[in-house]
């Protein structure tokens, strides 16, 4: 039906030269690190780039990005989600500091305080967002945008020798305004208000009836400012000012250094260190050094993480009440943030 005739197009390829009748076409294997195609020697294949390929790096708008996605820095990446309103967003554009101890949060210290008994310091509370003017992360990072956070919290001691009496408690409530910027999500600022008041256990002034109780209260505007070096390591300072307090001084400082998972890690988690200082105006600007370390865990909602690991604090009390007082305490802790 059709002329025996060859085409004009394959006339080259059925020509080629060879020793035997079976064609020395062989399969593409793609093996290589770099994607090449194996052949083996002497062989002949449709795809022979003659040695391996050169390697062109692609070119980014800002810096070459790492290898692993997950450490591109948060600058790199370009995320062109358009803000949208959120009612009651979930997790946080700013995270609480990790060695922050006055941070409204899930917590339970069990600790020695040297020269004193074995104590349970707990915070019952946390820090919620009620509306939010941003985005989801594309990189499975914190959220980005404008965010309003309301907080709250009751920070208790229970002295465990003495029939686990409560020997005082912290309460904390405020609000903040917390942000990320357009141009390098890695840096992130907060504003807010928080009021902080101190009271001693109706056990302890029952045990202690001469000991005297101090009316320690303060209501402070703070401003803090975080940096991602990278999305596990976090730098971080912040300033409060107390425009009304009691026993308090006006000025507060605090600053301090994290290096802990801020994305989803799985069942099996990641290592976390945190360290901070948290400097005080009543006690001469002294205050208290905190190092947290263990295992922590991210959920698939970025920002909140549970954390189980060793706690040391070294200077003047977390409680309040007995703010000038010196104490070192060493124990273990978990810590929910949300």
């Amino acid at each position: 039906m059709f002329p025996a005739q060859r085409s004009q197009y394959l006339q080259p390829i059925l020509d080629f030269p060879t020793d035997d009748r079976e064609s020395q076409l062989t399969t593409v294997a793609y093996q290589s690190p770099l994607g090449q195609p194996a052949t083996n020697e002497g062989e002949l294949s449709l795809i022979s780039p003659r040695g391996e390929a050169e390697w062109i790096e692609p070119e980014y708008t800002r810096r070459a990005f790492p290898d692993h996605v997950y450490d591109r820095p948060l600058g790199d990446v370009v995320d062109t989600t358009p803000y949208e309103w959120t009612l009651l967003p979930a997790g946080p554009v700013y995270k609480s500091y990790m060695a922050g101890v006055k941070e409204s949060r899930l917590s339970a210290h069990l600790m020695k305080i040297t020269d004193d008994n074995w104590m349970l310091d707990g915070t019952l509370g946390g820090r919620f967002g009620v509306m939010r003017w941003g985005r989801d992360s594309a990189t499975g990072f914190l959220a980005e945008g404008v965010q309003w956070d309301i907080e709250g919290s009751a920070q208790v001691r229970l002295d465990i020798p003495e029939e686990v009496d409560v020997r005082a408690v912290d309460f904390r409530a405020g609000t903040q305004l917390t942000w990320s910027y357009a141009d390098n999500p890695a840096h992130r600022s907060r504003f807010g208000y928080y009021h902080l008041s101190s009271h001693l256990g109706d056990e302890f002034l029952l045990k202690n009836p001469t000991y005297p109780r101090l009316n320690y209260a303060h209501d402070l505007l703070i401003f803090g400012h975080s940096y991602y070096i990278t999305p596990k390591l976090r730098v971080y300072g912040e300033v409060g000012w107390a425009f009304y307090h009691l026993v308090a001084d006006p000025w507060e400082f605090q600053f301090g250094v994290e290096w802990a998972p801020t994305r989803a890690t799985g069942f099996w988690g990641e290592p976390f260190l945190a360290v901070g200082c948290h400097l005080r105006e009543e006690v001469n600007f002294g205050g208290s050094f905190v190092v947290q370390t263990g295992w922590a865990w991210v959920g698939e909602i970025p920002g909140r993480t549970f954390r189980m690991g060793l706690h040391y604090h070294n200077g003047d009390s977390t409680q309040n009440s007995f703010y000038n007082n010196f104490e070192q305490q060493i124990g273990f802790g978990i810590w929910y943030d949300f």
